[in-house]
């Protein structure tokens, strides 16, 4: 055997290089023990305190536990070479979902809405239409989107050109005025890649500030969805929550309400006479107001401050009922729905004054309604007769949050500047940063600081609005509403986000906080599928999948060692290698290991001992026929013996290997990749490591056997007609 000396240099090197690669896991998996430790400590402190004992474990200890991980990120863990733990954790072999639990999710970026407001939410009906009938076709056909667009397009406009509706002045230079409809369709599917591209990022960005291990992010070909895994994550809504958010964050100034309600009232009677012409016009009344507003004394808080009347939420202001009516009958419940259409489902911010009067509450709340009602109040304010009685740049949002402890939510109505394409004056493009903070009350909140310009335009909306509100509105639900109590010129502002369980709030607004340092979506993300392991299955496959792979493994070793003796020692130093090697090149590729990749590994075992039943058997033959054993092994490993089998059967496996990598996704490409390493291994085990053990051992004089006694001959002229005999083979 030439260059003997060569391999045993590259072996060493080589095995060097895995027990690196492996080390950092061993220094990770310290670090995580005393985090659980510590957080388990946390989970026992907070629920010894009174009130605290019903809170679900479980839920505490993974946020505790992904606390302690993220502040130790930057903390040096690996002595001598001083790596921290998030560079450890980079380079530590990983572990699927199926092996530590968390969640898998499918994400598929809306190309219909990007289109739509690509089209800046064009009221034209032949393109409305034309949507439409592309969706409805998406339902049925494999087409991407944009070409079902183009073909439903040309059916119903065959002669009109597409830049009438997507040439715009915010949008001049990708659709121009003298585009062609081929010009259009490709700079929509240009953008439509990019939104892909850029979810893609904007994901891994808020995923990175999550606070998962090592998640996996992998956009799938041709099909423009993205597969996201989380492991160590059990929280199904807020991922929902995180990974689904716009962060279509927006500024927008407000109407008073004693700007709004007067209209509110002519809209009820017009909308009464719309949906009831048959009631008498005298009957189409609504509830006698004071114009007069109650004054309210703002705390300060940064120059905004809450509204104390915006929320509307005492006792009188829940009652969605008229205050003037004796709605005590089912009858009578109806009689004043018919007259007060808008009324009835969607309370004003009027109260029930002294001496008989009534009040309204000042800011921008207009109104509150119970959950279920907003679908009626969302249809009203669609019609014409509401849209008639209403100013033109007037906008209704509603809260992001219902009134505590209650299924109410408040509507609040904003000023659409002008010529902003009805976008506000300030939206979350301008945020460089954001973080979760507690407000001077103790409430908590979400501090943002503005890049120069955002800034600027800050400044002047903050001072043109001095004494009104300015509503904080974050994917169309407004989070806060405060009173602007001074000019702010610093660029600072922050989210308010309510009462409620502590904990919780934390949690939320760190996500929100995220969200908004990781960008708005080009797009609407949506869900098509989630898998939640859970980690009591996760730990259940580890030690199923442990099981079988220790099982296989002293199997083989044992079967070795008693047939081929001395050689059969060999064969298992060889195996024992291929596995410490598999497992290192893993780590040092960042490979995932999942149960599907066990199965690989012990498939591999297998593998790699074929590879050395072949040579051994090869070498019985030749010492059978008298060959001295030197040249006997010599023989086995060469391609006159078992070499040029066991290349063809693992090149082939190799190749079926790669083929299943290229087009699977998931486990099957966790099995592929483990499988595929571990030909490579097994083939230099197989082939250098045992001939290099076994030309050492005969070069100092040594002798190898081949056989025990009893496994000698046992299948010397062995004849036994399998064919001949298939029928019973088959049933067995």
């Amino acid at each position: 055997m030439q260059n003997k000396g060569a391999l045993w240099v590259f072996t060493i090197l080589l095995g060097l290089a895995c027990l690196w690669q492996l080390s950092f896991s061993y220094f990770t998996s310290r670090v995580e023990g005393k985090a659980r430790t510590e957080a388990w400590y946390q989970v026992d402190s907070v629920q010894a305190v009174p009130g605290n004992e019903k809170l679900d474990r479980d839920s505490l200890f993974l946020v505790y536990e992904n606390k302690q991980l993220r502040s130790r990120n930057e903390e040096k863990v690996y002595p001598v070479f001083g790596f921290t733990y998030r560079e450890c954790k980079e380079k530590e072999i990983n572990l699927g979902l199926d092996l530590k639990g968390g969640m898998a999710v499918t994400l598929e970026v809306s190309i219909p809405e990007l289109v739509v407001n690509l089209a800046d939410n064009s009221t034209d009906p032949q393109f409305n239409t034309a949507i439409a009938s592309a969706r409805a076709r998406q339902l049925a056909s494999a087409a991407d989107f944009i070409t079902l667009f183009e073909g439903e397009w040309n059916k119903v406009n065959p002669a009109t050109r597409m830049a009438a509706v997507f040439h715009t002045p915010e949008r001049k230079n990708i659709f121009t005025r003298e585009a062609t409809n081929d010009d259009i369709i490709a700079a929509l599917r240009t953008e439509a890649e990019s939104a892909v591209s850029n979810t893609e990022n904007i994901m891994r960005n808020r995923i990175d500030k999550f606070g998962v291990a090592q998640p996996v992010i992998q956009r799938q070909q041709f099909i423009g969805r993205i597969q996201i895994e989380l492991p160590g994550v059990k929280d199904k809504e807020r991922v929902r929550r995180v990974l689904q958010s716009t962060a279509n964050l927006e500024f927008w100034e407000t109407y008073e309400n004693d700007e709004i309600y007067p209209l509110l009232e002519k809209a009820n009677t017009a909308l009464s006479a719309t949906l009831h012409p048959e009631l008498p016009s005298s009957d189409t009344t609504t509830t006698d107001t004071a114009a007069a507003a109650r004054a309210t004394t703002p705390e300060k808080d940064d120059s905004l401050a809450a509204a104390s009347d915006t929320t509307a939420a005492s006792d009188d202001s829940l009652d969605l009922a008229a205050d003037s009516a004796e709605l005590d009958t089912a009858e009578a419940l109806a009689d004043y729905a018919k007259k007060n259409p808008l009324f009835a489902v969607m309370r004003p911010a009027v109260f029930a004054g002294e001496g008989g009067g009534y009040r309204l509450s000042r800011g921008a709340a207009v109104g509150n309604a119970r959950i279920a009602d907003t679908a009626d109040v969302a249809r009203m304010m669609r019609m014409t007769a509401f849209r008639n009685a209403m100013p033109s740049d007037a906008r209704f949002l509603w809260s992001a949050k219902p009134i505590e402890d209650t299924d109410v939510l408040t509507l609040y109505a904003m000023k659409v500047p002008r010529g902003t394409g009805g976008k506000p004056k300030l939206d979350g493009s301008s945020i460089i940063d954001a973080a979760q903070d507690f407000d001077m009350k103790g409430d908590v909140e979400v501090r943002m600081q503005m890049n120069p310009e955002g800034a600027q335009t800050w400044k002047v909306m903050t001072g043109d609005n001095v004494g009104k509100v300015v509503s904080i509105v974050l994917d169309d639900l407004v989070y806060s509403a405060p009173v602007v109590q001074g000019e702010i010129p610093n660029g600072n502002s922050s989210i308010s986000l309510g009462g409620g369980d502590l904990n919780k709030q934390i949690q939320e607004a760190e996500d929100l906080a995220n969200i908004l340092k990781a960008g708005a979506l080009p797009a609407p993300a949506r869900i098509l599928d989630e898998t939640v392991v859970g980690p009591s299955l996760g730990a259940e496959n580890v030690n199923s999948g442990l099981f079988s792979f220790v099982v296989a493994l002293i199997g083989v070793l044992l079967v070795m060692a008693l047939y081929y003796a001395r050689a059969g020692f060999i064969a298992d130093i060889a195996l024992l290698a291929n596995v410490f090697f598999l497992i290192g090149a893993m780590a040092s590729l960042q490979a995932t290991l999942t149960l599907p990749g066990i199965a690989g590994i012990v498939l591999t075992i297998g593998m790699a001992v074929d590879a050395n039943v072949l040579i051994n058997e090869r070498v019985r033959e030749e010492l059978r026929i008298g060959k001295m054993l030197k040249s006997a092994v010599d023989i086995g490993f060469s391609t006159q013996g078992a070499l040029s089998a066991i290349l063809d059967s693992n090149i082939t496996t190799f190749v079926t290997g790669l083929i299943l990598f290229l087009f699977g996704s998931g486990p099957i490409k966790g099995f592929a990749t483990t499988l595929m390493i571990g030909i490579l291994t097994s083939l230099f085990t197989a082939i250098f490591i045992s001939r290099l053990v076994m030309n050492n051992r005969l070069d100092k004089g040594k002798s190898i056997s081949f056989w025990m006694n009893w496994s000698k001959n046992i299948f010397v002229n062995a004849n036994y007609n399998f064919m001949g005999r298939r029928k019973i083979f088959y049933g067995i």
